[in-house]
Parts: structure tokens; sequence; C-alpha cells
């Protein structure tokens, strides 16, 4: 009952502020302007979301660092502000501050949280795979999310054995009693998200390689002390559960509830673990 209590009181919530996407807050797109990384001077104590850009493989499978970018960084930054007490930073504008980082640069170490999206194009050279080693060992938490089949698995995984040994570092799937679930709000299933563009044009499908990605998964690497260092929502796409919420109320009813609630529960998990 207290959960249920719950998430109708989150529905409220985003049901309220659901419109911010649409024209306020976290409306403004991703242009190819020359991109401006992080500096010191960017963090102030605040929560920031850290987006890592990477380099596009020549053999992967989906698109670039910028999907979702900003609007998914911008709202699910509003909405950790909302339904938790965290200090979320903003600019002039009213706008979540967010900040683009590399895995090369020293500022990386001052984000307690960073995501990759489209990771099954994901290329690292060994410098970056070095850099994302020692930021995760010194307590780092890296979210990978919205890559699909087999083949994007195996991409992802040559990429990032780069930076963790399986012999050391195993994958395991994380049952659903396991704390991130349950950071603040119940989450029931790994919810199978899909672009809003896919499910329009499916017809209300949500597996976006058919067959091959049917089965959405929550994969982790866990450090010596049974924390999650690498957190991996596979076969879905909970970004644009963030960056679409205002662009259909179906979708929205759909999909964002649960995307949110499993966002903010893994945002809370990465700062207080």
């Amino acid at each position: 009952m207290r959960a249920r209590i719950a998430v109708a009181g989150v529905l409220a919530v985003l049901l309220a502020t659901a419109t911010l996407a649409q024209g306020g807050r976290g409306a403004r797109g991703y242009t190819n302007r020359p991109l401006r990384y992080a500096v010191a001077g960017d963090f102030d104590g605040s929560f920031q979301f850290c987006r890592v850009v990477f380099n596009q493989n020549t053999n992967g499978d989906g698109g670039n660092w910028a999907v979702d970018y900003p609007r998914a960084d911008q709202n699910l930054s509003i909405r950790l502000s909302e339904l938790t007490k965290t200090r979320v930073g903003m600019d002039g504008e009213g706008l979540p501050k967010h900040v683009l980082v590399n895995l090369r640069q020293p500022e990386l170490f001052r984000c307690p949280f960073i995501m990759m999206t489209e990771v099954g194009s994901l290329f690292i050279d060994e410098r970056e795979a070095r850099g994302l080693r020692d930021y995760l060992q010194k307590g780092g938490f890296l979210w990978v999310d919205d890559f699909w089949g087999e083949y994007a698995w195996d991409v992802f995984e040559i990429q990032l054995r780069r930076a963790l040994p399986s012999a050391r570092y195993p994958i395991v799937d994380l049952p659903l009693s396991h704390p991130i679930f349950t950071s603040l709000l119940p989450v029931r299933r790994v919810p199978q998200i899909p672009s809003i563009n896919f499910w329009l044009g499916s017809g209300g499908r949500t597996s976006e390689r058919g067959r091959d990605s049917q089965t959405p998964r929550a994969r982790a690497i866990v450090d010596d002390h049974g924390r999650v260092m690498v957190f991996m929502t596979y076969n879905t796409d909970v970004g644009d559960a963030f960056e679409r919420e205002g662009d259909s109320r179906e979708y929205f009813l759909e999909f964002s509830v649960e995307g949110y609630a499993l966002g903010v529960n893994v945002l809370l998990y990465a700062m207080t673990h």
C-alpha cells in the first residue's frame, strides 16, 4: 500500500510539471556547436549531471554520445530536485547545470556519477580505458543506457573490458531486491522503454531489435565491497523517458513515470554508496 501511495504521489508531481520539457526548462536541443568540456570551476558542490563524450566505433551499432543530450540531463536533474532534497545546481536562466567530460581529463574525478548512452557504438583508447578504470576504482559510478541486441552488447563489452578485465570484474544481473531499485521509489520491474520515434512508428511495440532485444536487463559490475560501479540498462532506452517527457502525454504516462523512478533511484544510490 505504501508503495502504491508513493508511486501515485510521484505521478502527481510529474504530471503537474510535465510541460517543462516543452518550451520551458529542458527545451534547448543539442546543436553541432564546439564542445565545451567541464573545468574545475564548474563544480560548486551541488549535483551536476556529468555526461561522457566518447568516440564512435566504426564497427558499432547505435548513435553517438549526444543521444538524449541535453534534455535528458536537464529533466532528470529537475526531477531529482523536485522529488528529493538534493541540492541541484542551477544557472542564471533557471536550468540545471550539467557538464560534459571525457575519460582523459582530471575533472572526471569531480563527478560522483557519469552517464554514457548508445554504448553499442562506444570506442575507448588505452588512455581513456585507464582513466575510466581509475575513476571507478576510486569510487566513481557509471550508468550506461540505450543499447539493443547481442551485437551492440558485444561491442560495448569489448570496449569495457579494456578498463575492467572480466576475471576480476564479472558482470551480473541485478535482482529487483537490490538496493538500487529501492533507494527512494519501488521499482517492480526493469522497464523496456523504446525511443518515442520507434514507439510511435511501430504501433506501440517496445523491442527495438525484435526478438534480439525482447528482454530488458539491469546488469552491473560491483567492487570488492559489493557496491555497484557500473550499472547497465540494456535493451531499453531509459534516457528517452527523461528527454521526451513533454513530447507526448501518452508516451509520458506509459514510460516516463517508471523511467524517473529508476533514474532518481540510480542517482541516489550513486551518491550514497
